[in-house]
């Protein structure tokens, strides 16, 4: 009885932990745009073997709809992890509940069932799939620890990398792009992270 007790009790507690819980906060945590500018930028630099170039200024306070972490694929030791991000229509709690949202392969994507929860435009003008690449050890560590479901400010650039044998990453620099190249490619220089 006591194996059987303690097994229910280890069912009970990995299934809190990894639960995939629907958001439950009100209002519209992150009601701004994200801001860029390609003003006084700074000049390309290098990292890693890879040349950097800022492409433009950029912040963003959004609600991590998800979050990848990347270890073995091409560009893992410039960018650890991804986080999809959301903000004004896209950080409202019911409207991401009615929502699939996952990542992949460096990908970012999202379906409905019946009729979806915002416009599809405004879906795709909200949210976005951002490549993180830290500027040092202790941003990499701050980005490796935030969370789904938690409010994220991110500071830094938008970045065009180039590296040996033609690698080339660019960072998409609308809002309104889909598919390929479509994504943020963050040279990240500060982020902080709190629960909703």
């Amino acid at each position: 009885m006591k194996k059987l007790l303690a097994f229910v009790a280890l069912v009970v507690g990995t299934w809190f932990v990894f639960h995939d819980a629907d958001a439950s906060w009100r209002g519209m945590p992150a009601a701004g745009d994200p801001t860029q500018t390609s003003i006084g930028l700074p000049p390309a630099f290098t990292h890693d073997g890879y040349t950097i170039k800022p492409l433009a200024s950029y912040r963003i306070r959004a609600v991590v709809l998800s979050r990848s972490r990347y270890r073995n694929d091409a560009s893992a030791g410039l960018a650890p992890v991804d986080l999809a991000l959301g903000w004004g229509p896209m950080s409202v709690s019911g409207v991401i509940n009615g929502l699939s949202i996952s990542q992949s392969g460096r990908w970012y994507e999202y379906s409905w069932s019946g009729d979806p929860p915002l416009d599809p435009t405004a879906i795709a003008q909200h949210s976005a799939n951002t490549h993180c690449l830290p500027a040092n050890a202790e941003v990499r560590q701050q980005l490796l620890s935030v969370k789904r479901h938690e409010l994220v400010s991110l500071q830094g650039y938008l970045v065009e990398i180039n590296g040996p044998d033609g690698y080339r990453w660019r960072s998409s620099l609308t809002r309104d792009d889909t598919g390929g190249g479509a994504c943020e490619v963050m040279w990240i220089t500060s982020v902080s992270s709190q629960k909703i």
